[in-house]
């Protein structure tokens, strides 16, 4: 008998711990209809920006106002609204005909940092019929003359005005870089977030030598990223009374399993299913149950958390434990200790 895959994430009852995440494979209504026929157990739909927002209510007031400094009959120039479509409006169709169309939970996504009118776009996700909503804080703290402390508080404002803008399901997308990565997610709870997703990947600038600009070129993840928020996931798992996501460097079935056994709920990928395709899910779920039959765990539940830091003989072994001895013991391809001096050294 095959192990018991069910997991509850954000109070959803859920099939098995697989989730896509936020990506261009949500665009299409076909796509989602794919994975959700190979597995998935839910679905996050690409992002709402903020930009996006604004660019929209710009264009719309512009519109609103072509005309309006002739004279009276310009009046007759002006678009109806009800006439008058965004990019907002169409994302929120999608996101009805999602819902309508799949059996699985649809998660809508926010993206987006500043206080504006912006979040009242909560409220419309909601009423479009999403199970939950990702408020996708993707924020670079640029500015030298802004302290921590208001970079956090501006986190923990975002998700009180989101919270008290929607009643469903509310996770926090963030990343790593904090003085302290359990205050800040126990903060983040405390505003109102019901599941953290750790972590955002930000994407990083490269200089092109050729054009000398700066280049911002996407590139997928890789399972060598899996690492960090592996580790926070085992130190936060028991300590911060909400559902946990990870995500980047989630690619196959033992990534699934470690960051089960690190206390995840559930597992979020993207670029391994931009490059495989939907049916890379199937692989995924087949390799999950074959690791926990021949184990012996009846299901997902039994092995969520199992290795966090709280339930290890060693808890330290996710912070500090064994840094000098792992550099030193390091042996390179080149042993530098080996090769013999050629010529005089120089500084």
């Amino acid at each position: 008998m095959s192990a018991d895959l069910r997991t509850t994430y954000l109070g959803l009852e859920l099939a098995n711990p697989l989730v896509p995440s936020a990506s261009p494979l949500g665009q299409r209504i076909e796509t989602l209809r794919a994975l959700q026929d190979a597995g998935a157990a839910a679905v996050v739909l690409p992002s709402l920006f903020e930009e996006q927002i604004e660019h929209d209510e710009i264009q719309l007031a512009g519109a609103m106002e072509v005309g309006a400094e002739s004279f009276a009959e310009a009046l007759t120039y002006l678009p109806e609204l009800a006439d008058y479509t965004t990019g907002t409006d169409a994302y929120l169709r999608h996101l009805e005909a999602t819902v309508r169309e799949l059996e699985i939970p649809v998660i809508g996504s926010l993206n987006g940092i500043s206080m504006g009118g912006w979040l009242e776009h909560a409220r419309r996700i909601e009423d479009a019929g999403a199970a939950a909503l990702e408020l996708n804080v993707y924020f670079i703290a640029a500015d030298p003359d802004e302290t921590g402390a208001r970079v956090e508080l501006r986190y923990v404002e975002l998700v009180e005005a989101v919270r008290a803008r929607c009643s469903i399901p509310l996770a926090v997308k963030v990343g790593p870089f904090f003085s302290s990565v359990g205050d800040i997610a126990r903060r983040l709870v405390w505003a109102g977030a019901d599941g953290l997703v750790l972590f955002n990947r930000f994407m990083q600038p490269d200089i092109d030598l050729d054009t000398l600009t700066v280049d911002p070129t996407l590139r997928l993840s890789d399972p060598s990223e899996l690492s960090l928020p592996l580790r926070w996931i085992a130190i936060l798992h028991g300590r911060v009374d909400c559902s946990i996501a990870a995500t980047t460097g989630v690619h196959g079935a033992s990534d699934v399993l470690k960051v089960l056994l690190a206390g995840a709920d559930v597992a979020m990928m993207a670029s391994a299913l931009l490059r495989e395709g939907p049916q890379h899910l199937r692989t995924v779920l087949r390799d999950m149950e074959g690791w926990l039959d021949e184990r012996g765990y009846d299901s997902v539940a039994q092995l969520r958390g199992a290795m966090s830091q709280q339930n290890i003989p060693n808890p330290v072994a996710f912070a500090r434990s064994n840094y000098a001895q792992l550099v030193s013991s390091f042996v390179s391809p080149y042993d530098w200790r080996m090769a013999e001096p050629q010529g005089e050294l120089r500084a």
